[in-house]
């Protein structure tokens, strides 16, 4: 069952990023790697920041134990996502009212023209943010009915609104074609929020929480459960972030270098996320509701079982991923992105970033899944820690390898903040424990797979330049 759920997000999510590739081939064709690129880009990570880390990461690591735990479920459940919709609508109306100024902060490299043409950008796709908070709140419920597919699909349904927005627009005017990609990213909102209710009307999911509106009195309970959800869910906020919060704090410094830095770190992030989500995120919203509900039952041994099943078979994926990246990173940019306005030299520079955030493959998605051992635990406090001390050390590697290595630098500060957040995170799990799953049987077949990929992609890379 749990790999059945694997392959269903993992399937989900591959029709997901191909689309988003297709996006993403289209945006390089249409704006390249410029100004106007930048523009966007810059806009679009808004909401996503905050999508990750309040909507999906923080949200989802402490909603989904808490209401595994829940005695009064719908009533806890709507309690959240009233209190919740309300702060999300207060944070869209501050975007909107200071857009600018918001702006100003999160690209302060831009001058004060490109600051007025991005801030609108940044109000329209923010939006985006209270239509992907709705569906987080229905794919959590979803996730407890061990109903993975809905979500794992929908997402495709952005990319998909964005291509059409794409198609419709004028190459010839990139300055409006901004505009319909981020008009593209709000239809795309709407259009997932319609099939998760969907989802959630055909699990019978609703009577579950809109029942409890009958109920006037909220339980004693109910109080000191989402008081506990609270708590958990702040500790989460940086606790699941550290990816994000990077990724931004890299792209203000980009905004300091040459134009198409924000677009290289975009480009080639974008391909670094595909094995991650594939196998890494997949996995993880798989095991972790069973993982969540072995540790209620005190099942400590199962629960054990269940994630070095999971280390095993994302280790050899991530791997061989990995090492396939970083060998062959120029043919990949260049089959995928050179076209149009995308030029020779713009592939030279995006690959070599792509092979730094490569290195940082395995430990950051190996973290992933101890992080949710943390969580299921509601051990959030101390995953927060955990973040925040990797998240300083990947900033303080950011401000000083910026200037001698440029954006590849950045990049390569990433994935040095990802082996610290993997080395902390195995500490809280437990040395001795995890070194009990390691296997040197698996470990010898694992370095003999990768010996020869090795030789066998470096045969192909030769054939791919002679070709290309």
């Amino acid at each position: 069952m749990i790999f059945r759920a694997f392959f269903t997000n993992s399937f989900g999510i591959l029709v997901s990023r191909i689309f988003g590739f297709v996006r993403d081939l289209l945006t390089a064709n249409i704006l390249g790697a410029n100004i106007y690129s930048d523009m966007f880009f810059v806009a679009f990570k808004l909401p996503n920041l905050f999508r990750r880390i309040f909507a999906e990461g923080a949200f989802t690591q402490a909603f989904l134990p808490a209401f595994t735990k829940s005695r009064t479920k719908g009533i806890f459940a709507l309690h959240v996502f009233i209190r919740f919709f309300i702060f999300i609508a207060f944070l869209i109306t501050l975007v909107v009212i200071f857009s600018p100024f918001i702006t100003k902060i999160f690209a302060y490299g831009f001058n004060d023209e490109q600051i007025l043409q991005t801030a609108p950008l940044v109000s329209i796709n923010f939006f985006y943010l209270a239509l992907i908070y709705i569906v987080t709140f229905i794919a959590s419920l979803l996730q407890y009915r061990s109903h993975f597919a809905t979500t794992a699909f929908s997402t495709a349904l952005l990319n998909i609104a964005m291509i059409v927005s794409l198609l419709l627009s004028d190459p010839s005017t990139p300055e409006k074609t901004v505009y319909y990609l981020s008009f593209g990213v709000v239809a795309g909102g709407f259009l997932q929020v319609l099939v998760h209710m969907y989802a959630m009307k055909k699990m019978r999911l609703f009577p579950l929480v809109f029942g409890a509106v009958k109920y006037k009195k909220t339980h004693k309970q109910n109080e000191t459960e989402c008081k506990t959800f609270y708590k958990n869910f702040f500790h989460s906020v940086l606790g699941g972030s550290t990816v994000q919060l990077s990724s931004f704090i890299d792209t203000w410094l980009a905004s300091f270098l040459a134009a198409g830095s924000i677009s290289y770190l975009y480009y080639a992030n974008r391909i670094f996320q595909l094995p991650l989500a594939l196998f890494a995120i997949a996995l993880s919203v798989g095991i972790f509701p069973r993982i969540t509900k072995l540790i209620k039952k005190n099942d400590e041994s199962e629960a054990i079982k269940l994630l070095t099943k999971g280390f095993w078979f994302l280790t050899f994926l991530l791997s061989i991923s990995a090492l396939g990246g970083i060998l062959l990173c120029e043919p990949i940019i260049k089959i995928l992105f050179e076209h149009g306005s995308f030029n020779s030299n713009d592939t030279i520079i995006c690959a070599k970033v792509l092979s730094m955030y490569l290195l940082g493959l395995v430990p950051f998605g190996l973290s992933r899944i101890f992080s949710l051992w943390l969580f299921a635990q509601q051990r959030q406090k101390e995953a927060a820690m955990i973040s925040a001390v990797s998240l300083g050390i990947g900033v303080l590697f950011s401000f000083a390898l910026v200037y001698p290595f440029g954006v590849v630098g950045l990049s390569l500060a990433n994935s040095i903040s990802g082996l610290f957040l993997f080395i902390l995170t195995i500490r809280a799990f437990g040395v001795k424990t995890f070194f009990n799953i390691i296997k040197l049987k698996k470990l010898l077949f694992l370095f003999i797979l990768l010996t020869v990929e090795f030789f066998v992609l470096l045969a192909l890379k030769e054939v791919l330049q002679s070709l290309f």
